[in-house]
This record gives C-alpha cells, sequence and structure tokens, in this order.
C-alpha cells in the first residue's frame, strides 16, 4: 500500500493563519476603522500570509457547520455556532473558501468587512453574504454556494442545473433537454404542452448564449448608477423651466450631499459641483433662491465641519479611494477649508493622504491671499505652524506683514519657521522684517535670522550687526553664533567694517585691555572675509599674537587667502 503523500506545508501554518483571521474579524466587529486596534489586526493578519505562501499558492478551504477543513485536516473548530467564523460562511450557503497569493494586500480586509455586514444583516433583509461577497469583485478570492433544491419543482433554468454540479460533471445541453422531457412525461398534468412539440432551441441556450448572460448580469450588479442618476436630475433641472421642479430637484441634491460624502463618493460629489457649474451658466431665468442654493454646494464643501469630516473619514479607512476621485473633491476646496485642511495635516497617519491634502492646501493658499493674511493674524489657530511654511515654500509675497506679526509670537518654534518663510521669500521687505529678530531672546531664531542676512548680504542689517559685535547689542551672544555674527558683519559692511575688528584685535591706547580670546579669534576669522590689503596686514600682524587661538585663526585665513 502507498504511503500517503506529505502535506504542502505544515498544519500548523495553516491554523495560526485562521486564528489570526479570526482574531482580525473579532477586531473588526468591536473596532471602528480609524481605531489602532483596527490597524493592528489587520496588519498582524497581513505578516501570518507569508510562511503559507513560501510552501504554497493557495489555500482551499472546505466549509462545514462549526468547521474549516484544508487538506482533510481540521484547522478550525468552534462549537458555539454565534462566535464560529466557519458558521457565518455555511448558514448563508458557503461550502468551499480558496485564498490566492496577493490576498493578504487588500482583499482579506474587504472579506472580513463583508463577512462583518452580512452577520449584521436583518432577517427579511433582500442581501446575505453571497449577494455582498458578488458586489466585491475579488481577484484572489474564490468561493461556492450550495443551492437550494426544492423537491418536486422542475428546475428549467440550465444556468441552476449547472451550479448543482462540479465543474467536470455538468451536463450538456442536449442532456439537460432529455431530462426535462422525461420529468414531464412522467408526471404532466392535464393541459400542459409537450415540449417536443416546439423547436427545442426555443427552450434551452446554448453555452455562449449562458456565458453572454452571465456576463450582462454580473455587469449589472457592479454597474455604478449614481453618475447615471445624479447627471439625469441635472438634465432635468436644465430642461424643466417650471420653479418647483427645479426647487425639487436642488431638495434631493442638498439631502445626497452629505451622505455621498460620508460614504466616500467623491466622484460623484465632484459630478454634482462640476456638472451643476455648467448648468448655471447655460440656463437662464433662475430664482434668486435657486441661485443662491446652487452656490450653498461649493460653500457647504469647504465649511470646516464638512471638511473636517471628510479628512477624519479618509485617515480612517484602510485602503484609500483612487487619487484622482479624492483628487476631484479637493479641488472644488475654496478659502474656508483652509484653516481646517492645515490644522489636521500635522495628525494625519497616511503618508498618501498627507501629500494630497498638502497640495490642495497649496492651491488654496497660492489663490486666496487675503484668507492666509487673515489665519497669520490669528494666533491661536491650530493651522498657524503649517501655514507659515506653506507662506516660505511658495514664497507668498503678500504674506509678509502677516509673517512680521509672527516674529512677535510667544513661541519661538513659530518665530524660527517665520524667520526662515522671510528669508525663503527673500524679497526687501522681508529681509527688513526679519532683520529684527537678530536681537531675539531665543539662540536658534538669532542664528537663523543672521544666516540669512549674511546669505544675501542684507545692507539694511549693517548697524544692528555692528552693535551685535562690539557687544552693545540688547542680547548678548552665545560662543556657538558669536563668530556668525562676526563673519556676517564683515560680509555686509565690508571694508568699513575693518577699523571695528582691528580694535578688538588691536586696541590702542597705553591702558586699552585686550578683549577675550573668543571674541578676538572671531574677530580674526570675520577679517579673513574682507579681500583686502588693509585685511591682509592686520592678519599677518597678528598671526604672532599670543593666544594660541589667534594665531591659528589668522593663520587660516591667510591660508584659505592664498597668502
Amino acid at each position: 500500500m502507498p504511503a500517503e503523500s506529505p502535506l504542502a506545508l505544515p498544519t500548523t501554518e495553516v491554523e495560526e493563519l485562521i486564528r489570526a483571521l479570526v482574531k482580525a474579524l473579532r477586531a473588526f466587529q468591536m473596532y471602528l476603522p480609524n481605531n489602532p486596534m483596527y490597524h493592528r489586526a489587520a496588519q498582524q493578519l497581513r505578516d501570518a500570509f507569508p510562511p503559507v505562501w513560501g510552501l504554497t499558492e493557495d489555500l482551499i478551504l472546505t466549509v462545514a457547520e462549526t468547521d474549516l477543513v484544508w487538506e482533510e485536516q481540521l484547522v478550525y473548530h468552534q462549537a458555539n455556532k454565534t462566535e464560529s467564523f466557519a458558521w457565518m460562511l455555511y448558514k448563508d450557503g458557503m461550502r468551499v473558501l480558496t485564498l490566492k497569493r496577493g490576498v493578504e494586500q487588500e482583499e482579506i480586509v474587504r472579506l472580513l468587512q463583508t463577512v462583518t455586514r452580512a452577520r449584521l444583516l436583518a432577517a427579511d433583509a433582500g442581501d446575505d453574504l453571497l449577494t455582498l461577497l458578488w458586489e466585491q469583485d475579488f481577484h484572489f478570492i474564490e468561493h461556492r454556494f450550495a443551492e437550494v433544491i426544492v423537491e418536486g419543482i422542475a428546475v428549467l433554468d440550465p444556468q441552476a442545473v449547472d451550479m448543482a454540479y462540479g465543474a467536470e460533471d455538468a451536463p450538456t445541453t442536449e442532456e439537460r433537454a432529455e431530462q426535462v422531457r422525461e420529468e414531464a412525461q412522467t408526471a404532466r398534468p392535464k393541459g400542459v404542452i409537450d415540449p417536443d412539440d416546439f423547436d427545442s432551441t426555443l427552450y434551452f441556450l446554448d453555452e455562449e448564449e449562458i456565458r453572454a448572460l452571465q456576463t450582462q448580469v454580473q455587469d449589472e450588479y457592479i454597474r455604478d448608477v449614481r453618475s447615471p442618476a445624479m447627471a439625469a436630475a441635472l438634465d432635468v433641472f436644465e430642461l424643466e423651466p417650471t420653479a418647483t421642479v427645479r426647487a425639487e430637484v436642488m431638495s434631493v441634491l442638498e439631502q445626497l450631499f452629505p451622505n455621498l460624502l460620508h460614504a466616500g463618493e467623491f466622484r460623484t460629489v465632484a459630478l454634482i459641483l462640476r456638472e451643476i457649474r455648467l448648468v448655471v451658466g447655460r440656463v437662464r431665468g433662475l430664482t434668486t433662491d435657486i441661485k443662491a442654493r446652487i452656490q450653498g454646494f461649493e460653500t457647504r464643501l469647504s465649511e470646516p465641519a464638512i471638511v473636517a469630516q471628510l479628512v477624519q473619514a479618509l485617515d480612517g479607512v484602510v485602503s484609500l479611494p483612487p487619487d484622482e476621485d479624492i483628487g476631484e473633491v479637493l479641488r472644488e476646496l475654496r478659502a474656508p477649508a483652509l484653516e481646517t485642511l492645515l490644522t489636521y495635516l500635522p495628525r494625519l497617519s497616511n503618508p498618501q493622504l498627507q501629500a494630497l491634502l498638502e497640495a490642495a492646501a497649496d492651491r488654496i493658499a497660492a489663490n486666496n491671499t487675503a484668507e492666509v493674511l487673515r489665519l497669520l493674524r490669528q494666533p491661536k489657530s491650530g493651522a498657524l505652524p503649517a501655514l507659515v511654511r506653506v507662506c516660505g515654500r511658495l514664497s507668498i509675497q503678500p504674506a509678509v506683514p502677516g509673517l512680521t506679526e509672527v516674529l512677535e509670537h510667544e513661541d519661538s518654534g513659530l518665530r524660527l519657521s517665520a524667520v526662515e518663510s522671510l528669508a525663503a521669500i527673500a524679497s526687501p521687505g522681508a529681509l527688513t522684517a526679519l532683520e529684527r529678530s537678530l536681537d531675539d531672546p531665543d539662540r536658534a531664531v538669532r542664528v537663523a535670522a543672521v544666516t540669512a542676512v549674511m546669505a544675501r548680504g542684507f545692507k539694511g542689517a549693517q548697524k544692528r550687526l555692528e552693535l551685535a559685535v562690539q557687544g552693545k547689542g540688547p542680547v548678548e551672544l552665545e560662543r556657538a553664533e558669536k563668530r556668525q555674527f562676526f563673519e556676517a558683519y564683515a560680509i555686509v559692511a565690508g571694508a568699513p567694517a575693518l577699523p571695528v575688528f582691528a580694535e578688538i584685535l588691536e586696541p590702542r591706547g597705553l591702558f586699552r585691555k585686550k578683549g577675550n580670546p573668543e571674541t578676538r579669534t572671531c574677530a580674526a576669522y570675520a577679517v579673513g572675509r574682507i579681500r583686502t590689503d588693509e585685511a591682509r596686514a592686520i592678519l599677518q600682524r597678528v598671526s604672532n599674537d599670543k593666544e594660541l587661538s589667534v594665531r591659528n585663526a589668522a593663520a587660516r585665513a591667510l591660508r584659505e587667502w592664498g597668502g
């Protein structure tokens, strides 16, 4: 007797996968999609698949009442039907479930979501698990359902007969016709016409016709009827001149609008907004009330509450809708949406969504400078940090007055961002505004300001830099930033700065004491930035200074100069 062939992979691997699947199903039933526990369970489920796919390409599970069987091995059992995953599938007729490599990317989560929906259906609901699965159009999941057979009724639908058989033993068209004739002859009520009196081709479809019908039925199930329905409603609005009819169409659209947003039907929402603008451009004689209601659609979409709900809904889904669908709606957002978008941007966990919303915020900010200025003057706004960065990234020059006010904000991080944005704009007005930050109490802000002034060679900062170099500024410079201020003064002032540096390096007068070595070293580096003969002479003289750090600074400056 030949030995049984070994299994493709250990049964324990399949059991572990089923346990992860059931755990994920339980999490989907208990938590909303924006809950961290929901996402963690989904990720753990995905992580359970690689060990299985390393040894097989698909997983065929036979569904019993409370069991799942793989390769005649019991891999799942739960006697309590109210908690049994197998029973959830079995009670609606599923008998075989096949999972293929790639199912873990997206479809396994959709399968569990669908099973959860089917479990919550009312007893008299028109849908069941089978119809819900048909709607999903899975590519990596296959399933087989049992057919309900009523005794005593002749089955005349050839497609139903096929589904009661396996793929290999399905009867041919001729066999089905013969079967019907035999049943009709054995028990045909009085008055029933014999099928033989007619051409059988009138009653029995060939295989190609059956496949065509199946394709048409499937297309009907997956066809999107929302967009055509909206287009029909807008056609009625355009072609029917009666104010009552148009008001009724507007009422329908107003009721559907928030529901479509909540359901994630972004393409339909964008269609309504886009088409209604075209209709308004073509229709004449609209009443003032109808015009106001039409304009209210765009305004309503950009309301902070609606935008917040939209962003939260997108951030909470496992799989985002296509970029073009989200982009259609985001392109319709107007100025009132800017604050909400920028407030939520730092909180988003999805990088793809963050990029889409950031692009939408940039577009709104670039086209609505009045709204940008209004928000910049709101020190308590949650959008302020992101808005300041947007102004710099887009170089919005009209925002300079608002950024100037941000330089007085109590938050040093916001002041730093304002300096960086003004430096990016780099207009004379922007550089004049950030010059005051050379005296900011925060070191990081001062360093950012002096870096910008030095990079642009901004002459307007010369006096303030000179006071800082002479130690007469309102803030005592820290050791790490002092050299930057000295060199910035040398670059901005040029040769006129030499007397100031010479006084620090070589103080004149019988009773004048030299400054501390740190300050004199910074002065030596700064002199090296002024490429004149007088500057070279100063460096040569101090290259023999008693202080090692001063000598080294002078020698290095001369070496870099090529002297």
